[in-house]
């Protein structure tokens, strides 16, 4: 496949911020609070797929993952942490810059590559995951496909996007970026998937969900899952 889903004004402006991207109090400080929420539910989701053990230090030992729009690597250094034998690509070669320098400061070996996700060598992987970055692509339909054709046959494939209601408007686009939790320009609520339009494109792909729900803000934990998918939502899809 060779497709072509990078939107380069969406890659510039997070590019902007790759020098900020590990500071917990900085642009990106809104993605250091979803990082623990998101990885709980990996971590729920790789047990429950490989019948994993949930007390392992190393659940993904000997497996190959990638994050698709990996930004400067919060996702994909726990996946390393975990065992994982990690691969990041992201649009943004500043945020590619960025990631491969803090690995290189933490002794992780992690395989990093700036550009199309169709443009990395022909392979597939244990897990491929993709978390707020569907919502920034030309063409979302084939940006599944793109991910699908590198899912292994018996892999697990992880999406995270804002769903597209009149509340995710008001608090995600209009509020956050008011306020400063989120810089100016990063969201267009246009481009945000409802669950069943983004189960749709996985079903087209070759895709079955296995299992669904929703991110929410929480006053007591920051952000908690559960049954409340007005704001955002993660999902689990494989091979039919």
């Amino acid at each position: 496949m060779n497709a072509t889903t990078i939107n380069p004004q969406e890659a510039a402006h997070f590019g902007a911020l790759a020098a900020e991207w590990w500071d917990p109090n900085g642009s990106s400080a809104m993605l250091h609070k979803l990082n623990p929420v998101r990885l709980s539910y990996i971590r729920a989701q790789l047990d429950g797929h490989w019948h994993g053990d949930a007390r392992a230090r190393f659940p993904l030992a000997g497996k190959q993952t990638l994050d698709v729009g990996c930004g400067a690597g919060l996702l994909v250094e726990p996946m390393a942490r975990m065992g994982a034998q990690a691969t990041g690509v992201d649009a943004a070669p500043e945020n590619i810059a960025a990631a491969r320098a803090h690995a290189q400061g933490q002794g992780l070996d992690i395989r990093y590559h700036a550009g199309e996700l169709a443009s990395l060598p022909p392979q597939q992987f244990d897990l491929v995951t993709s978390m707020e970055v569907i919502e920034h692509v030309t063409d979302p339909a084939a940006f599944v496909r793109e991910l699908a054709a590198r899912l292994a046959p018996d892999g697990l494939m992880i999406l995270s996007t804002p769903n597209r209601t009149a509340l995710s408007k008001l608090l995600l686009v209009e509020a956050a970026e008011r306020i400063g939790a989120v810089p100016r320009g990063t969201h267009d609520w246009n481009q945000f998937l409802t669950p069943e339009e983004l189960t749709i494109l996985l079903e087209d792909a070759g895709l079955v969900v296995t299992d669904r729900t929703g991110l929410s803000p929480s006053l007591a934990r920051g952000f908690q899952l559960g049954d409340n998918e007005t704001l955002n939502y993660l999902l689990s899809a494989r091979h039919k």
